[in-house]
C-alpha cells in the first residue's frame, strides 16, 4: 500500500452545525465523498504530484482515501482561521520526502501556508543533511534547500478565512490525498 501519486486540495465551510462545516469545507475540496483515514508526513519516493482536477477524477465515491489532513475550526465570530499543508520534495527519486501540516488561529493564508512549507522543508533538509541555521529566516533556508540541489521544490496549500457573524462554524481544511495509482496513465 504505496502510494504512487497525490494531489494537494483545500476549502471553506460554513453552518450552523460543526459537522456540516466541516462537511462543507469537504465538499469544496473536493473530497467529501471519500472515507478520509489521516496518516503522517512521508511522501514515498516515486509518488508523483497531480493537478487536484486529475487526482479527484481518479477518486471513487466511499473509497477508504488516506490523506495528510489540516482541520481548524471557529464558532467566534471575526476570528482568523487557517488550515495548510505543505510539501518538500527531493531531487532524488529514489528518496521519500516530508508533508506538514499546520493549523490554528491568528495567521494568514500567506503566513500559515508558508509556516507549513518551512516545516516540510527542514524535515526534508534535515534528513538529507543539509546544514542550516535553524534560527534563519524561511526565505533565507529556502534560497540554501534550492542552492543545495538535493530538494527539488516545495510548496503548501491553504485555507485560511475569518469565522462568519452569524454563521455558526467555520471550518478550513487543507490535505494532501493519496491514490493508489496514477489516474493520469
Amino acid at each position: 500500500m504505496v502510494p504512487t501519486s497525490m494531489f494537494l486540495t483545500s476549502g471553506v465551510g460554513v453552518h450552523r452545525h460543526r459537522l456540516t462545516a466541516f462537511e462543507f469545507a469537504l465538499r469544496e475540496a473536493d473530497i467529501e465523498q471519500q472515507n478520509l483515514v489521516t496518516v503522517s508526513s512521508i511522501l514515498p519516493p516515486h509518488c508523483e504530484l497531480v493537478p487536484r482536477e486529475v487526482g479527484v477524477r481518479g477518486l471513487r465515491p466511499g473509497e477508504i482515501t488516506f490523506c495528510v489532513l489540516a482541520r481548524a475550526e471557529a464558532d467566534e465570530a471575526g476570528r482568523l482561521i487557517h488550515a495548510s499543508v505543505g510539501l518538500a520534495r527531493p531531487a532524488d527519486p529514489e528518496m521519500y520526502g516530508y508533508i506538514s501540516e499546520h493549523h490554528g488561529f491568528g495567521m494568514t493564508g500567506q503566513e500559515s501556508g508558508d509556516y507549513a512549507e518551512d516545516l516540510a522543508a527542514t524535515m526534508l533538509a534535515s534528513t538529507l543533511g543539509v546544514d542550516f541555521d535553524p534560527d534563519a529566516a524561511w526565505n533565507e533556508r529556502k534560497k540554501l534547500y534550492e542552492h543545495s540541489q538535493l530538494i527539488i521544490d516545495s510548496l503548501s496549500i491553504t485555507a485560511a478565512t475569518q469565522a462568519k457573524v452569524g454563521g455558526g462554524w467555520t471550518c478550513a481544511v487543507a490535505a494532501a490525498v493519496f491514490l493508489p495509482h496514477n489516474p493520469g496513465a
